[in-house]
């Protein structure tokens, strides 16, 4: 995730992430991102929850592929700016857009595809515990998708762990889970206004096994 330095790291991770898309303009190119088109292509479509969403690509791109979406920002400008790009595309009530603080609360309920993407914040944030929690909201039989950045200097004050180091940060509980997943990807990222650039991406995902008592 580019961050940009004039505004404050050392404010909160709400005022930071709302400074940062209260502007209004377009921050990403508006295409998904292609670690999570690789990841889900072939995934049967359910219900998914899109967290940290910014202006809504990957929602909007797993809504029309059928799926039933629910997409989660700490900005309010970044979920007002996803619903417009929704409307958009002709995806208007398609995609249910909620505010939450991930360190704080997340949607109800079980998904079949729980997706984190680039969720790094120069503000700090316990990523590891934000993770936990979203691996809670998996339904059984459905998917955890976490891609994140790696070995990026253009992100000298975001911890980017590698895919093996995000698996063993989740804890999870053993027996439950089968690793899809885990790899360091290099991949085309696309922001608004500019030419592809390639970088690389740590990649995990797992499935939940169903539930022994159904």
């Amino acid at each position: 995730m580019r961050h940009d330095t004039t505004i404050d790291p050392d404010t909160d991770p709400a005022a930071w992430w709302e400074a940062f898309y209260r502007e209004g303009r377009a921050r990403w190119s508006g295409r998904p991102n292609a670690s999570v088109v690789d990841e889900t292509r072939d995934l049967a479509p359910g219900t998914a929850l899109d967290l940290g969403c910014g202006q809504g690509g990957d929602a909007i791109w797993l809504a029309r592929r059928g799926w039933t979406v629910t997409g989660v920002d700490i900005s309010p400008s970044a979920l007002e700016a996803a619903e417009r790009n929704a409307a958009a595309a002709g995806l208007q009530g398609r995609i249910a857009w909620e505010r939450h603080d991930l360190s704080a609360s997340m949607p109800d309920g079980a998904f079949d595809l729980v997706a984190a993407t680039y969720l790094h914040s120069p503000v700090e944030i316990d990523r590891d515990a934000i993770l936990r929690a979203a691996a809670d909201r998996v339904a059984p039989g459905g998917t955890l998708l976490i891609v994140g950045h790696a070995h990026s200097h253009q992100h000298p004050h975001v911890e980017l762990p590698g895919p093996e180091a995000v698996v063993e940060g989740l804890a999870l509980e053993p027996g439950r889970w089968d690793l899809r997943t885990c790899a360091l990807r290099t991949q085309q990222h696309a922001f608004a206004g500019e030419a592809p650039t390639e970088r690389v991406d740590a990649i995990v995902r797992l499935q939940r096994r169903g539930d022994p008592a159904a």
